[in-house]
């Protein structure tokens, strides 16, 4: 079933109202983001009614700081594959904007939550902060649905251990290159989308030909070579690729605009403008300047080969983290 997507909350059609729904900006949709959305879903299995979630766009950290370097997980295209493919039935997106920043916490509730959603039962995070100047919390949240006769679920903090799942966690794992651990963490395999741009084709003067996307909008990893996995969902190369791509910004042609850099194994086809996602399974080495073209191949050949032994290890086969999915938690 395909997840249906509204940018507004004005005159919805009756069958998206009255859902259980689950507020929050879910960056990276980590484990601890399942666990909150698969209770809902349990929860509105047994209601007999659909499964929501209701996210703001732009980030609010963007909208008031708007200089500052991509921090986020996922972009928009990615968090919504990804709760497409976990079984959410619609996904609510509200422009943050200079409205929206200024609507109170009560408003918020009755005008967007109850007047327009017609919402059942409502989850949050135990951190969850809502309204103008961040005014709304949780416990705000369930005392306005104990006063307006709807339900409210807190759920407190997701524990694996003494590990804390969090995006603010998972992006300084990021940063410092455990993509492995990265993935365990977030329930999936970290990833890029974009559709594949038209570079300057220096790759292809030294044998190693790439296909390059843009990291604009995702948090900025380690610098450096991984090996991945490189998924083309539709033409003629459709399916699951294996290669070592590099995140950087090519120090040894003199570039400074940071780019993704994904060379395919046996691959010949023109995949140029097609949208494709790059799992990053497990980091190689740094991000460095070579003597020359000549060094570069080399150096390339070499993390081939090592990315090749790393991509063929049964802990790191794609099917070792699998999909987060709905049934999961019912």
């Amino acid at each position: 079933m395909t997840m249906r997507i509204f940018r507004h909350f004005e005159n919805l059609p009756d069958d998206v109202k009255g859902s259980v729904i689950v507020l929050g900006n879910f960056d990276g949709f980590h484990k601890g983001h399942q666990t909150v959305i698969g209770r809902a879903g349990k929860l509105a299995r047994e209601m007999n009614t659909s499964l929501s979630v209701l996210v703001v766009e732009p980030h609010p950290r963007s909208y008031f700081n708007p200089g500052q370097e991509d921090f986020r997980l996922t972009s928009f295209r990615t968090k919504a594959h990804l709760l497409e493919n976990f079984g959410v039935d619609t996904l609510f997106v509200l422009p943050f904007d200079k409205k929206l920043s200024h609507t109170l916490a009560q408003d918020f509730v009755t005008r967007i939550l109850l007047d327009s959603l017609g919402v059942l039962h409502v989850f949050v995070g135990y951190d969850y902060r809502f309204g103008a100047g961040r005014g709304g919390s949780a416990d705000v949240l369930r005392q306005m649905g104990w006063m307006e006769q709807f339900g409210v679920t807190i759920v407190e903090k997701i524990m694996e251990g003494d590990h804390i799942y969090s995006s603010t966690n998972i992006r300084e794992t990021l940063r410092a290159g455990d993509v492995r651990r990265c993935a365990e963490r977030l329930g999936h395999w970290w990833h890029v989308e974009g559709h594949v741009l038209h570079g300057d084709q220096r790759g292809r003067t030294i044998d190693f030909p790439t296909a390059n996307l843009s990291m604009e909008g995702y948090i900025k990893p380690r610098l450096g070579v991984y090996a991945v996995r490189v998924m083309i969902p539709s033409g003629p190369a459709r399916g699951v690729w294996n290669g070592v791509a590099n995140v950087g910004r090519r120090p040894t042609f003199d570039k400074d605009d940071l780019t993704l850099e994904a060379h395919i194994f046996d691959f010949n086809h023109d995949i140029y403008e097609l949208p494709v996602k790059v799992e990053f399974v497990d980091f190689i080495r740094e991000e460095q300047k070579f003597d020359g073209r000549e060094a570069l191949k080399k150096q390339i050949e070499r993390d081939c080969k090592i990315a090749k032994k790393i991509l063929m290890d049964p802990q790191n086969q794609q099917s070792s983290i699998p999909t987060p999915r709905l049934e999961d938690h019912l």
